[in-house]
This record gives C-alpha cells, sequence and structure tokens, in this order.
C-alpha cells in the first residue's frame, strides 16, 4: 500500500546559464510582461550548463518520499538514455516505479533559460509524456490512499479522468494540481476532476483562469463549490492561502532570495499534501509548504533541495512561518 501514487510528466532537464540575455519590459492596459532577449544570429555562450530531472509527476514523488511518505510514480516514458537517468534518480529517491509505463519514443526535455531576475523561461518538450493511457496502467497495483494529479494534457487528461473514478469507487483520495494549460481551458473542462478533489492546489493566475479574477476569499470559496475540500492557492513571494471550512489561511513568506524558481510550486503542492497526511493541520501543512518551496528556490534545479521532514523542522525552529486566519462570510 502507498501513501500516495504520483501520476504526472517525467522529463530531463538542462539549465543553461548566460549573461548574454537581455530583460525587455512591454507595458500593457493590463499590466507590465518581462520578456527574455537574445540577439538573432548570434551565437551565444552558455556559461554553465546543468542536467537534472524534473516533471511534475517525479518532482512530486521525490518530494513525498523524502518527508518520509510511501511514494510511487506512475507517467509514461521513452525507452531511451534519458528515461533512463529518470528512473535512476527515482530508485535512488527510493521512490516506486512499477507503475512506470514505457513506449517507444522520447522521454520529456525540457531547456530552462535563466534570467537576469533569476527566474526562467523554459522550452519544454512533451515526448510521450501524454501518451498514457488508462488502459496501459496495470490496475492491480494501484494501491494506494491517495493519488497526486499534475497536469496532463490531450488523451493523458482523459486518464486522469478515469483514474479519478477509480479513485471514487475505492475510496481513494485526490490532490490536484493543474497547471495554466489546464486552468485555461476552463471550469466545464476541470469539473469531472474537480468535482472529486479533496485538496487543489494552484496559483493565483490559475485559479483566475478558472472561476474569474477577484479577492482570494471569493477565489477559495468558488472553487471550493466546484468539489475540493481544501483549495490551495499560492501568491508567489506574496505568501500562499488557504480556504478551508470558512476560514482563510495565510502563509506569509520569509523573503529568501530566489536563485531559481523551477520546481516551486511542486514543492509547495506536493508538502502540503504531507503536512495534511502527517498531521491533518492546515497550519503545519502551510508551514511545511512554505518552507520548501523556499529551500527549492534557492538553488538550481526542481529536486537538488528538496527537504527531509526532520531537515524542514529544523529550518521552522530557526525561520517560523507566521500563519494568520480569518473567518470567510458565506455571502
Amino acid at each position: 500500500m502507498h501513501d500516495v501514487i504520483c501520476v504526472g510528466s517525467s522529463t530531463v532537464d538542462a539549465f543553461a546559464k548566460t549573461k548574454h540575455s537581455e530583460l525587455i519590459k512591454i507595458f500593457k492596459e493590463e499590466g507590465e510582461t518581462d520578456l527574455l532577449a537574445y540577439p538573432t544570429g548570434a551565437k551565444i555562450l552558455v556559461d554553465e550548463i546543468d542536467f537534472t530531472t524534473g516533471g511534475g509527476g517525479t518532482n512530486v514523488a521525490v518530494s513525498l518520499s523524502r518527508l518520509g511518505l510511501k511514494s510511487s510514480y506512475l507517467g509514461c516514458m521513452g525507452k531511451g538514455s534519458n528515461s533512463e537517468m529518470v528512473l535512476s534518480k527515482l530508485k535512488e529517491e527510493h521512490v516506486d516505479t512499477s507503475l512506470v509505463v514505457r513506449k517507444k519514443g522520447e522521454t520529456g526535455y525540457s531547456i530552462i533559460l535563466d534570467s537576469l531576475e533569476h527566474d526562467r523561461t523554459i522550452l519544454a518538450y512533451k515526448g510521450v509524456n501524454n501518451d498514457l493511457f488508462y488502459r496501459d496502467i496495470n490496475k492491480k497495483l494501484l494501491k494506494t490512499k491517495w493519488f497526486y494529479f499534475s497536469a496532463m494534457m490531450g488523451k493523458a487528461f482523459k486518464t486522469l479522468e478515469s483514474l479519478a473514478a477509480f479513485a471514487q469507487k475505492n475510496s481513494i483520495k485526490i490532490a490536484f494540481n493543474p497547471s495554466s494549460y489546464l486552468a485555461e481551458k476552463g471550469t466545464q473542462y476541470l469539473r469531472k476532476i474537480l468535482s472529486m478533489t479533496e485538496i487543489l492546489v494552484l496559483n493565483k493566475e490559475e485559479a483566475e483562469l478558472i472561476v474569474g479574477a477577484d479577492s482570494m476569499a471569493y477565489l477559495g470559496r468558488k472553487l471550493h463549490s466546484l468539489g475540493p475540500n481544501y483549495v490551495v492557492i499560492t501568491d508567489g513571494k506574496k505568501g500562499a492561502y488557504c480556504f478551508y471550512d470558512d476560514v482563510l489561511y495565510f502563509a506569509h513568506t520569509n523573503h529568501v532570495p530566489p536563485l531559481e524558481t523551477t520546481g516551486a510550486g511542486d514543492a509547495f503542492a506536493s508538502s502540503f499534501l504531507a503536512g495534511m497526511i502527517l498531521k491533518d493541520d492546515v497550519s503545519f501543512a502551510m508551514r511545511l509548504a512554505t518552507t520548501n518551496a523556499e529551500s527549492v528556490i534557492s538553488y538550481h534545479g526542481a529536486k537538488n533541495k528538496l527537504l527531509t521532514l526532520k531537515e524542514a523542522r529544523a529550518i521552522l525552529r530557526k525561520l517560523p512561518v507566521k500563519i494568520s486566519k480569518k473567518k470567510v462570510p458565506k455571502n
């Protein structure tokens, strides 16, 4: 029996650092946009390149394993050296890989371009990630207390819907972390999974894509009305919110300077889930999630500084995360 089966993508990530990019700001009526620019026709020298593994499914599986939970990864990979690199990392991190589906084709690959402000632009090649079909999955191995769904596109999204129905029939809880790709498809597209979701984790922009722009209290209650019992909304360096039982929790950040932000969302979502599994306490889960996300953004790579539970508790003793609460009126 697993604590969590993590369904999602797997990639090999190439982090390319160069001093030869420029940051361009575009001002429009709807707001400011930052663009990362390179001169055309030039041969850009890369100062440093680092290869790691990533993808929402594997990032979360490793995070949960480091926090002491029994995790398994369910996703589709190719059969080349990149897939072997991903599988090797998962096994090294004590993540079960018996549910991995192997197909002819390429495992996902991402090129991450660093910016002057240490945010990132990602060139993502999905490979066979979205070729995961429900019929490919060994249902006898789906023995778990939780499913964690990260973003899957196309036919693989239908697989998530089938897994959600399986979960409902087998008393398995669901945590769901959609991306902007899914959020922009709107409420109707996501309704089936949302109606069976226990914990929904997404960022403010994704929440607004699904239910429209408004206050955090409105976003929390509106998303809650679609099914999730816990609605967790992150807002970058401003902090994170959780709407549960008519209460809006807010986790303050410690303003840790970011080196690179890839994987921060996966670290936050997985750690919130782990906190709820370990202690069934929203405040603890928010503190654990904030601390782990702040650790990840301090290093390159989505998995490089994911914390163990012991490490997270030690950091929290030195650098506590403040939690505020307020009752949200029903009208």
